[in-house]
C-alpha cells in the first residue's frame, strides 16, 4: 500500500523535479484544470500530474457489421480505465475505432506535458518515466485479471481492492480511496450496471468487505486478506 504523492516526493530528486517545474512553466508547457474539465491531450506527447488527479476514459465506436461501411455506428458509452496520481505520465493512444481521453477528477488538477525527446534534459528521469510506464502495465495485467472473474461481486470487489492498493490513503483501521467514484463509473470499468454496483456495494458493506469514510469515500479494512496478500508479495 502507498500514496503515489507521498511516493513521487520521496523517490524523486528534488531538485530534478524542480528543474523540470521550471522548465515547464518557462516553455508554457504546465495547466491547471477544474474538476471534470477535459484535458486537451494527443497522442505522441508525454504527461506528468503535477497536482491533483487526472482519470482516463475510453470510449469504442463498434461497427455492427465491420464489412459493411453504409451501417450506423454504435457509440459505446465511456469507459473507467483508470486514475493518474500526482508525480505520475501518462499517454493518450489513438487507434480506430478507439479513443482515449483524459479529465481532472479533482479541482486544481495540474498537468505538464512534454515531448518525448524533452527528456533528453534530464536522462536519469527519463528513466523514472519508463519505469513508472512499466509499473503502469503490471497494474493493466492484475486489472485484466480482475475483469476476468465470472461473478459481477467478485470483479466489483478485486477492481476496489486494486484502486484503494494503488492510491490508497491509511485512516486508523482503514485504507480509503482519496477520491469519489460514481456506482455508474465504477459499472462502466466492471462491465456492469449503476443499479447492481449499488446492490453489490451494499452486500460488500454488509460482509465487512468495504466501508465508507468521510464524505463516502470507498475503503477497505486493513485486515483485509486481499490487501495483506498483496502487501506481503511486493
Amino acid at each position: 500500500m502507498y500514496s503515489v504523492s507521498s511516493q513521487a516526493d520521496s523517490s524523486r530528486p528534488f531538485l530534478t523535479w524542480q528543474r523540470i517545474l521550471d522548465w515547464a512553466q518557462e516553455h508554457y508547457r504546465t495547466r491547471t484544470f477544474a474538476k471534470d474539465e477535459k484535458i486537451p491531450a494527443r497522442p505522441g506527447l508525454l504527461y506528468l500530474v503535477q497536482r491533483g488527479a487526472v482519470r482516463l476514459v475510453g470510449e469504442a465506436q463498434v461497427s455492427a457489421n465491420g464489412s459493411s461501411s453504409r451501417l450506423p455506428r454504435i457509440n459505446s458509452e465511456e469507459a473507467f480505465l483508470g486514475f493518474v496520481g500526482a508525480g505520475q505520465p501518462f499517454e493518450i493512444v489513438a487507434q480506430s475505432p478507439f479513443t482515449l481521453q483524459a479529465f481532472a477528477h479533482v479541482e486544481q488538477t495540474s498537468v505538464i506535458w512534454l515531448y518525448w525527446h524533452d527528456l533528453d534534459n534530464w536522462p536519469h528521469f527519463r528513466r523514472e518515466v519508463l519505469d513508472a510506464f512499466r509499473l503502469q502495465h503490471q497494474r493493466k495485467l492484475l486489472w485484466l485479471s480482475t475483469l476476468g472473474q465470472r461473478r459481477t461481486i467478485d470483479r466489483l470487489l478485486g477492481f476496489i481492492t486494486l484502486l484503494v492498493e494503488e492510491f490508497g490513503e491509511p485512516s486508523d483501521d482503514t485504507y480509503y480511496l482519496p477520491w469519489s467514484l460514481t456506482h455508474a463509473q465504477i459499472g462502466s470499468a466492471i462491465g456492469s450496471t449503476r443499479v447492481t454496483v449499488t446492490r453489490l456495494m451494499g452486500k460488500l458493506r454488509q460482509r465487512g468487505l468495504i466501508r465508507t469514510y468521510g464524505d463516502n469515500l470507498i475503503a477497505i479494512p486493513a485486515e483485509s486478506t486481499m490487501l495483506q496478500k498483496r502487501n506481503s508479495a511486493s
